[in-house]
């Protein structure tokens, strides 16, 4: 690190300042004692002795005190920081103090950050290793058990087929879903955005889904009838990957006999707020920070029997913050759950409005 020195004189000029002081008090009780007290050349005198010490203990900071501090800067260099470097090394200890204990909490910040990625690095891959290596072995168990005989039977042979058929596309689908969070992470993925109408997409993921909900008599419903189409500006395809994971979420962590209400509220002139609510189970509070994270599973025994690859919320959070959008979640345990999200409006629904 490049140091330039910024000089400080304060300790320098009141250590001279107290040498003076004292030299006025002792020469003029001595000069008063033997009757020679002669006020110019005591002041002349003390003068001279202030801007001697001022200038010998100046010299000596210098020397002495900035050889250690610039090794201290040194030191501080090596570990790259950023929080000393721009600015030009002092020999004040207050100053300098300042500045090293700013350095150490700056530097403690960044290793507490350090250690909580460290830690959700750990559980990442753990996560990526279990949801991999479930299929990955379901379809290695069946494959197996067909090259050890079971393939001439050919009833067995089309159902284990069949089923390491299915373990593959569930890892595919895991697959898809990793590499669309890491696109959408790096920028990497362009969002095509157009002018739709977000009430009739609704309406087509309820379609889609509508034989899923119908397994636990689950209604998707409308908060009211829109009879006006709502045209907001977006990604067509990524909203409806955003509402379809969301509703299959409702759905699958539904009461029976629930109900899943999707609503369209204007919010300010130029957004709308998509509210999907619905009467389910719920989240309790200390898990609804972590709901966006890759794999993270409210169930602390992390049973996967609802199925899907454990991206869905992550990859909705994604493609909202990849649209300059907020996305929001509320949710009591046993009571229900509303996560909304805040689309931009299109120019011709603005200019209606």
């Amino acid at each position: 690190m490049a140091v330039r020195s910024r000089k400080s004189y304060r300790f320098a000029f009141r250590s001279a300042l107290f040498i003076g002081f004292l030299t006025f008090l002792v020469f003029g009780v001595l000069l008063w004692q033997f009757q020679m007290l002669n006020w110019p050349l005591l002041v002349l005198a003390t003068v001279i002795v202030f801007l001697g010490s001022f200038v010998f203990l100046q010299f000596r900071i210098e020397r002495f005190i900035y050889k250690r501090i610039r090794k201290i800067y040194d030191d501080v260099a090596l570990l790259e920081s950023s929080s000393l470097a721009p600015d030009p090394i002092t020999t004040d200890m207050r100053t300098l103090t300042a500045e090293i204990e700013k350095f150490a909490h700056d530097k403690k910040i960044e290793i507490d950050t350090l250690k909580i990625r460290e830690e959700y690095r750990k559980d990442f891959l753990g996560n990526v290793s279990h949801e991999l290596k479930t299929p990955l072995f379901t379809a290695q168990g069946y494959l197996e058990t067909l090259l050890d005989g079971a393939i001439e039977d050919k009833n067995i042979r089309k159902k284990y087929i069949s089923r390491a058929n299915k373990a593959v596309d569930r890892l595919i689908y895991i697959v898809k879903d990793l590499d669309l969070i890491t696109k959408l992470e790096v920028g990497e993925l362009s969002l095509q955005k157009s002018d739709f109408n977000i009430i009739e997409l609704i309406q087509n993921v309820f379609d889609l889904l509508e034989m899923k909900a119908a397994k636990k008599n689950i209604a998707l419903t409308f908060d009211l009838a829109y009879d006006e189409p709502i045209m907001v500006y977006a990604d067509k395809e990524k909203i409806q990957q955003v509402l379809t994971n969301l509703l299959v979420n409702s759905i699958k962590y539904g009461n029976n006999n629930g109900t899943t209400e999707v609503s369209v509220e204007n919010l300010i002139k130029n957004k709308v707020i998509v509210r999907v609510t619905d009467n389910g189970e719920g989240i309790p509070a200390q898990h609804i920070h972590r709901l966006f994270e890759r794999f993270y599973r409210v169930d602390p025994s992390g049973n996967r029997k609802e199925g899907g690859s454990g991206l869905g919320l992550s990859i909705v959070k994604h493609v909202i913050e990849a649209h300059g959008e907020k996305i929001y979640v509320e949710s009591s345990k046993d009571v229900g759950s509303e996560f909304s999200f805040t689309l931009e409006k299109s120019k011709s629904q603005n200019t209606a409005t």
